[in-house]
């Protein structure tokens, strides 16, 4: 059966004034990115990377409400469920997209307003210009669902300032302008009324000279402020001694954290953490990609995917049942398998070897 065809485009790609335009185009569902959407974009870029005609790249959400809350995961739901292998293929085709955008030779401008979640962490956080402003929220919500950060996602948690990266991860935080900007997500801000022309300056001035003319300070990072109970609790070696830190730290955020870290599915926030550690120590984006290739097409195995996304998307009951139901029964073994080789199905990418473009 083939599918249906959308009423409207799901990207909209258009090139003006020195300008490649993508926007994302479901606003309905905050621009969520499915397997068409990564193929358009990935197409589009690697036309304009020969195009002199084209200075820069944009990236922007449709609507009101975000940049893009992440991937289809109804559709992933649905294929872990039956047993498929479209999810795998998707994410294969995403993590390339990924790397291609950090490897991008143009300015590549990720407007960072309204919610990015996950997959849309993915197509606008290794932009070499991110911009974020007041209405910025953004996180990477996997555990909640049964699922690891991905998209590179270990790969920026792992280098924020001391363990902030792990307490995000792991409790699912959300991110404001000032927190993504002290975590190294995005580099600059500039509030939401003024987007649109600092969009229309890009036409007609370098992305320098139009940061110089529309960016302003960023406000404070309250998560940034939270560093020293953050590292003391996160530095331990397991989640149960996370929490153990956390509750036993006598600071309120931190208890709050430990309650929230115990609501998310116990193997999630298990393999999570190595991922994050084995991320902190990769030498590339394309290492950590490869990897967490590796624990999304494992994660398609496990009972928490189904179940975590059914209880916080399809039934909407925000009741999920994990299998196990606690850190502590959590197999170290079983850990280690969602990080096996997958022989010929292995994502292989390898860093590049020229450098990629700078700002211009």
């Amino acid at each position: 059966m083939s599918e249906a065809v959308p009423a409207e485009p799901e990207v909209l790609i258009t090139t003006s004034g020195g300008l490649g335009r993508i926007v994302l185009n479901r606003p309905k569902a905050i621009n969520a990115l499915n397997h068409a959407m990564v193929r358009q974009i990935a197409a589009a870029l690697a036309g304009w990377s020969g195009d002199d005609a084209v200075r820069a790249v944009v990236i922007t959400g449709a609507g009101e409400r975000g940049l893009c809350a992440g991937g289809d995961i109804v559709s992933i739901y649905h294929d872990a469920k039956d047993g498929g292998t479209g999810s795998r293929e998707f994410w294969r085709e995403e993590y390339i997209l990924n790397a291609a955008i950090a490897n991008y030779g143009k300015p590549y401008v990720a407007i960072m307003d309204g919610i990015v979640m996950g997959g849309g962490v993915g197509v606008s956080a290794h932009g070499s210009v991110r911009i974020v402003t007041e209405r910025s929220m953004i996180g990477m919500p996997e555990t909640g669902i049964g699922f690891v950060p991905d998209v590179g996602g270990t790969y920026l948690l792992a280098r924020t300032p001391g363990e902030l990266g792990t307490h995000i991860a792991l409790t699912t935080a959300r991110l404001s302008a000032g927190d993504a900007i002290a975590c190294g997500f995005a580099d600059h801000f500039i509030p939401s009324g003024k987007i649109e022309q600092f969009i229309d300056a890009l036409s007609t001035t370098s992305v320098q000279e139009a940061l110089g003319a529309f960016t302003e300070p960023a406000p404070a990072s309250e998560l940034l402020a939270q560093q020293d109970w953050i590292d003391a609790a996160y530095s331990a070696d397991t989640v149960a001694d996370i929490v153990a830190r956390l509750r036993g730290s006598g600071v309120p955020e931190a208890e709050k954290a430990a309650e929230q870290v115990r609501s998310k599915s116990p193997t999630a926030c298990a393999v999570t953490l190595k991922s994050l550690r084995r991320a902190r120590q990769a030498g590339s984006l394309e290492e950590v990609l490869d990897d967490e290739f590796r624990v999304s097409v494992a994660c398609l195995r496990s009972p928490d995917l189904v179940e975590g996304i059914r209880a916080q998307v399809v039934d909407k009951d925000r009741n999920p049942h994990w299998s196990p139901a606690t850190i502590e029964e959590v197999d170290p073994a079983r850990v280690d398998a969602f990080f096996a080789p997958l022989g010929d199905l292995e994502l292989g990418l390898t860093p590049p070897t020229t450098t990629t473009g700078e700002d211009q």
